[in-house]
């Protein structure tokens, strides 16, 4: 230790010699009166020229400087003072300890904290960065120390502070426990996964690919249910962890709602075939109880919804499926399987108590319902399946009901029927059809052609295709018979394309031999949905060498309903090259006359049930339906064709309405494809007027 000769002043004590921090005495004058070795060292000076020299003199630098501001301050109070100050001669930061000493002077203490403070700088800019980064981040975001508290927090986290307050929650601010006020309202499986979550986050090997935690929680906030998703990544090499909270309660609510949508009837509410098959399950998996299933078809319905219109036949449903729900027993359930078809579950019930559900349930149909206004008289077929020992297939047990139901409706309207094993006959035909297409029973179809023909010169303009199947047990087989199991199965848009292949060839090779006719070819709602139909009339068209304005597809009404947006997309593309369109069985299905008109339609096929109502009404004198009918069809610019001729009266009567067209047994019967060149040549050599040879019996 170094002093001046000044024997007046205390001596500095020894041990000061060896300290690692820079140590002085300056009096009141601002004079060196003793250093210490670190401090004469830190300033390149030998003490000798340092003490007994006023500091001005010495380093002019620290002239109004911190430095001299705190220590002029304790020389003036006499009140100790610590600060750091960067020394700018060697560019270093130290830590300043200023005390005033009983003789006037004040001792001073320099420590080195260049490398701490420049790290505590970088540090603080580098949260200064995060905070940035996190700030600008949409969803509540915060950074977690390796302890687990919140090292910051971006404006979106702290702006909920007052939403957490009104909920009852305190909420979490820089340096609280993460998990302790996040745990707050959050159910407890919630929070146990969070903290595994992050503590498995934080504890992993460092090194391998990037991990991340996310977690799906209901959180209660100011009295509503949100719904949030929490993820979270950790920061490489430092055990900080950022966690972000999103918003997903709109897309929660959506999900349920999906969700609901997905097991239960929009119409009624009630569940629908995936969720009663849950039940039904649920119900079988109980081995100690009997479970019976009611299967109800509506008898009539579609009456009601064609005469009294859809409005009216929706709110019928809805009823029905209301007073369903007030007849069953505690524990039972209602469903609805779609159309007019609903399903009650009983629980706990042996033969006799589902015998006399069913029979409750029918008579609850005895009081009619009210809707659109109107009372609506309706009667239900029931058909009753219980499960027997061992059964567990919620599968088998609706198909038994279902067959159960088809019985009752097959015995007339109004019934009860008991399942019994013979009802398992006619699904397993529908197996075996399902079955043989699955295979490949395309090479047993065979196309059949109705003869279409003009109204006005009994020319033949065109053939219907219909398809049949050579089954190699049952014979000739209709369409009824097996296209229903394939359009359930997926086998329907194949053998459409099947369909469409052969019969534009046929329309073709008959050309060639001078027989120009255009083909019909009937058409799936499955095919629009599939959105391949342009790809496979082009590529039949293409195979074939058949003109586009030689084919015409030919869709229902209910076709058309299913899907009208695909519908007209596709039909409009087909028309634009040239193919013609036509709606069949025109008057079968519940009909949007805007939703027609705007497709490309260029005729309508009258069923033959309106012929046979037109004829009723015609002779009850109440007006010609038919015509009207014809009429609206020619405003539009639609050619119209009758369904269904069989005898010389509706003959007589499409004529008169102004059809154009017609086809029906009296003029010629589905025929394979020699037999219609064979017609042709007979219709050609007996003047050309097949309606003409029909009536006098020339084509039977």
């Amino acid at each position: 230790m170094h002093r001046s000769d000044q024997a007046a002043l205390p001596a500095p004590p020894d041990l000061l010699t060896g300290v690692p921090d820079a140590v002085c005495r300056l009096d009141a004058d601002w004079r060196f009166t003793w250093v210490n070795t670190a401090l004469a060292m830190l300033l390149q000076r030998p003490p000798e020229r340092l003490v007994g020299r006023p500091v001005r003199d010495c380093f002019p630098d620290v002239l109004g400087s911190a430095l001299q501001r705190h220590v002029h301050a304790v020389l003036a109070d006499g009140r100790p003072r610590a600060f750091e100050y960067l020394y700018e001669p060697h560019d270093r930061w130290f830590e300043v300890r200023a005390s005033a000493d009983a003789h006037g002077g004040v001792v001073v203490f320099l420590r080195d904290v260049d490398s701490r403070h420049r790290a505590q700088a970088a540090q603080a800019r580098e949260l200064r960065q995060t905070a940035a980064v996190l700030d600008a981040l949409p969803s509540p975001t915060v950074l977690l120390d390796e302890d687990g508290r919140i090292r910051t927090a971006n404006r979106v986290w702290s702006g909920n502070a007052d939403l957490v307050r009104r909920s009852g929650w305190e909420p979490a601010q820089v340096g609280d426990d993460y998990l302790a006020r996040v745990a707050q309202g959050l159910a407890r499986d919630d929070a146990v996964r969070i903290a595994d979550g992050l503590h498995q986050l934080r504890t992993e090997p460092s090194g391998g690919p990037p991990r991340t935690f996310a977690h799906d929680y209901a959180h209660d906030l100011a009295g509503q249910t949100t719904w949030w998703r929490l993820q979270a990544a950790r920061v490489e090499d430092t055990g900080q962890l950022v966690v972000i909270h999103t918003d997903i309660t709109e897309r929660a609510l959506v999900e349920q709602r999906l969700a609901w949508q997905a097991t239960h009837d929009d119409l009624t509410g009630l569940p629908n075939r995936v969720r009663l098959l849950e039940l039904i399950g649920e119900a079988l998996a109980d081995e100690d109880t009997r479970t019976a299933l009611l299967f109800l078809d509506l008898d009539g319905f579609k009456t009601v919804n064609d005469s009294l219109g859809h409005a009216v036949g929706d709110e019928l449903l809805r009823q029905v499926g209301a007073r369903l729900t007030t007849q069953i027993r505690p524990g039972d359930a209602v469903g609805r399987l779609g159309g007019d078809q609903f399903v009650v579950l009983a629980r706990s019930c042996d033969t006799p108590e589902a015998a006399s559900l069913a029979f409750r349930l029918q008579r609850s149909f005895g009081r009619p319902f009210t809707a659109g206004g109107l009372s609506v008289p309706v009667s239900a077929s029931v058909g009753v399946a219980v499960a027997q020992p061992g059964l567990r297939h919620a599968h088998q047990l609706l198909s038994d009901a279902d067959a159960a139901g088809y019985a009752a409706k097959a015995a007339g309207r109004d019934r009860v029927h008991l399942f019994s094993p013979g009802l398992r006959d006619a699904a397993r035909w529908r197996m075996d059809v399902a079955t043989r297409l699955r295979d490949g029973a395309l090479d047993q179809f065979v196309v059949h052609y109705q003869p279409v023909v003009r109204l006005d010169t009994g020319a033949i303009e065109g053939v219907e295709a219909l398809l049949r199947w050579q089954h190699p047990e049952r014979g000739l087989l209709a369409p009824d018979a097996f296209l229903s199991v394939a359009e359930e199965t997926g086998q329907l848009i194949p053998i459409t394309r099947w369909l469409l292949r052969e019969t534009t060839r046929q329309a073709a090779e008959w050309a060639t031999k001078g027989l120009s006719l255009r083909m019909a070819v009937n058409i799936s709602a499955r095919h629009f949905s599939a959105e391949t139909l342009v790809r496979d009339v082009r590529t039949a068209l293409r195979e074939s060498g058949l003109a586009p304005e030689q084919l015409m597809l030919e869709l229902t009404e209910t076709t058309v309903a299913e899907d009208p947006t695909r519908a007209e997309d596709q039909l409009a593309v087909l028309q634009g090259f040239g193919v013609r369109v036509a709606i069949d069985d025109f008057g079968t299905g519940w009909s949007s006359l805007a939703q027609l008109m705007a497709l490309p339609i260029g005729t309508l096929k009258i069923d033959r049930s309106l012929i046979t109502a037109a004829e009723r009404l015609a002779t009850s004198g109440t007006g010609a339906v038919l015509g009207a009918i014809v009429e609206l069809a020619h405003s539009l610019g639609i050619r119209s064709v009758a369904e269904g001729v069989e005898t010389a009266e509706h003959l007589r009567m499409v004529r008169e309405a102004g059809c154009d067209l017609a086809q029906g047994y009296l003029l010629a019967r589905p025929m394979a494809s020699g037999d219609v060149t064979r017609w042709a040549d007979r219709v050609r050599a007996g003047g050309g007027d097949s309606c003409a040879l029909a009536l006098a019996g020339e084509l039977r």
